[in-house]
């Protein structure tokens, strides 16, 4: 791929400052979709609410954001990615979605209750939507500034990055809350909501860093053919892998599976604080609690995927979250709950990571554009969460229940466990893509 102003690459200073995109993007996915938004949007609102003349629990409302949001990224995905491999505007679109992502979750400061309820679900969807989008554009950034042999290295780097500021911000938010008198706030409200503001705040501020360093556009017209590219790619995948008997079928089992892992980590905080009355501190707890296992989880699922294979690590983690779904079914006290978040904790990390890696080992060797793939996994994966998210508000919806909703999430790891057991995955070869 061509470089721009004779730029160099491998370079530490663009590396780190490639990275720290993570470090300020991922305090919205931690304290605002994780850990503190769900639950506050939930105690701020009516049990039932009217839109557009449907009625139905704030909850599903929640989940059905979340659901149009992913909805609007799928559709634009292809197009976005075809800008962002060919369009050579990356910085452009990457400025654009995190000052339209950041600035909608400062909006979210104003969401005091059922009066601003649109700004609140309005800002909550368009932040998503700002989160998703640079993030299409700051991955494609990889290959510009790093040769092939540092993609691993560098992108673990940016895992990190994102891992540490967010828990930074996440523990400064929480103790913010608990201690909401000795910070100045009048209740408990008032610094939850400050907390959104610090989110905003520090996804545009540490942005800076990567807006300065990252190298800059190498202009080109859009074409028709350009603003296509990204869909073509997506039916050129989906016409080769209709013939890999192996590949589709582990695609299926992803989808469905996909669909309940991130459905109960986006509405995880909402059930607890609806149906066990969490408070914001407890809901930020629990998040810590899943942060916390997840590395533990992570480290010990490679492991067994080394010893007996990504199809076995990957069948025991269903299992696992088969179980998390009953038991959440039946769960009454806060300190089952608990016991619960460890568990997701424990297989949330392992089957995000070994999904990616066995799905890199099951694209044809001959493959010369392993991205298109990982494109059409991606969209895929966006896919399911609209389904997942839109389930499990709809069955809310007609049985008033949010525990017959974990149920249905669990009918969906059940699909992708059954549909796994038939595709075979080779061993022994490293993992590509």
């Amino acid at each position: 791929m061509s470089q721009t102003n004779n730029f160099r690459l491998n370079d530490p200073k663009v590396i780190n400052g490639w990275a720290f995109f993570d470090w300020a993007n991922s305090a919205f996915a931690l304290v605002i979709t994780a850990a503190i938004f769900p639950g506050y949007f939930v105690a701020v609102t009516d049990e039932r609410v009217s839109v557009f003349g449907l009625e139905m629990s704030n909850s599903s409302l929640y989940a059905y954001a979340i659901s149009g949001s992913y909805f609007l990224i799928a559709i634009f995905s292809p197009l976005l990615s075809g800008i962002a491999d060919y369009g050579g505007r990356r910085k452009f679109f990457l400025k654009f979605f995190t000052v339209l992502g950041s600035a909608a979750c400062l909006s979210l400061y104003f969401f005091k209750g059922m009066d601003q309820l649109a700004v609140g679900t309005a800002g909550f969807m368009l932040s998503m939507i700002g989160f998703a989008g640079g993030l299409v554009f700051y991955n494609a950034f990889l290959p510009v500034i790093v040769t092939e042999d540092q993609y691993d290295r560098v992108s673990a780097r940016g895992f990190s990055f994102g891992y540490i500021g967010s828990v930074i911000l996440l523990v400064f938010n929480l103790t913010m809350i608990i201690f909401y008198e000795t910070f100045g706030f009048p209740d408990k409200g008032a610094a939850t909501r400050f907390a959104f503001l610090t989110v905003g705040l520090w996804w545009i501020g540490f942005a800076l860093i990567p807006f300065s360093r990252l190298p800059s556009d190498e202009k080109q017209k859009a074409t028709p053919d350009l603003l296509m590219r990204g869909a073509q790619e997506l039916r050129k995948v989906w016409r080769a892998v209709k013939h890999q008997k192996n590949t589709k079928n582990f695609l299926f089992s992803f989808f469905c599976y996909s669909a309940g892992v991130q459905t109960v980590l986006f509405l995880a905080a909402t059930f607890a604080e609806k149906e066990l009355h969490f408070g914001t501190a407890e809901l930020i707890g629990v998040v810590l609690i899943l942060q916390l296992v997840a590395i533990v989880g992570a480290v010990s699922f490679a492991r067994l995927s080394e010893w007996k294979g990504n199809k076995l690590a990957l069948l025991t983690m269903l299992i696992i979250w088969v179980a998390i779904c009953l038991v959440g079914y039946f769960v009454q006290a806060k300190w089952q709950f608990y016991a619960i978040a460890a568990a997701v904790g424990l297989v949330m990390g392992g089957i995000q990571s070994l999904s990616r890696s066995t799905y890199s080992k099951l694209i044809p060797e001959e493959t010369k554009d392993p991205t298109s793939y990982f494109s059409f996994y991606d969209v895929l994966e966006k896919t399911a969460i609209i389904i997942g998210t839109f389930s499990f508000g709809f069955v809310e919806q007609l049985t008033g229940s949010m525990r017959i909703s974990l149920l249905v999430m669990g009918s969906f790891f059940i699909a992708g466990l059954l549909i796994l057991l038939s595709v075979r995955i080779r061993r022994g070869e490293g993992v590509r893509g």
